[in-house]
């Protein structure tokens, strides 16, 4: 018995230094965390340009929903890997910042999208969807804060100046389509 209660002792406490050792993560565990992000955001943004500006259902705008926490979820994520990773060499950079550009036509629409489609939401019987898009908003705005964050601390200073013009566009249609649900 003593023996048993050892054993489990000593494997719970290897457990708990395992879980204490942060995971070093690599580029291409980055490149596939943009890689979710691109799709997430093209799935956001088909779902909200099929949501009308009158007359749509909450069914509707549930999945608007569910594919914003999507998102979110993936940004997090990515940003927690980006953290874990060695500085980003040039052409590694490259290639995630070429990644993240090739997606950011995509956020700028949702986000342009959804500004526009405040009405429907506000028209839908049951009130407080605008609340809930407000909210999505809020954990959006947050976790690419974190992503951004984190890419640009692993980005070598020669190629700054290439992600701070992706940033700063990202940042400004969030800070709009907040600004549009603020009274929600």
């Amino acid at each position: 018995m003593i023996c048993v209660t050892s054993f489990t002792t000593f494997l719970t406490l290897v457990a708990v230094c395992l879980a204490a050792v942060p995971l070093k993560r690599d580029v291409g565990t980055v490149e596939d965390d943009i890689a979710s992000i691109a799709s997430q955001v093209t799935a956001l943004d088909s779902a909200i340009q099929a949501f009308p500006t009158s007359g749509g259902s909450l069914v509707s705008a549930l999945a608007i929903h569910a594919q914003a926490t999507g998102l979110a979820s993936a940004l997090a994520t990515a940003a927690s890997d980006v953290a874990a990773t060695a500085p980003f060499s040039d052409a590694d950079a490259t290639t995630i910042l070429s990644a993240v550009e090739g997606f950011e036509p995509a956020i700028l629409d949702a986000l342009t999208e959804i500004v526009e489609k405040k009405p429907g939401f506000d028209s839908l019987p049951l009130g407080g969807v605008s609340a809930l898009v407000k909210q999505d908003l809020a954990e959006l705005s947050t976790n690419t804060k974190d992503f951004e964050n984190a890419l640009i601390a692993d980005t070598p200073a020669d190629l700054l100046a290439e992600a701070t013009p992706i940033t700063s566009s990202v940042d400004a249609a969030l800070a709009t389509a907040a600004a549009a649900y603020a009274s929600a």
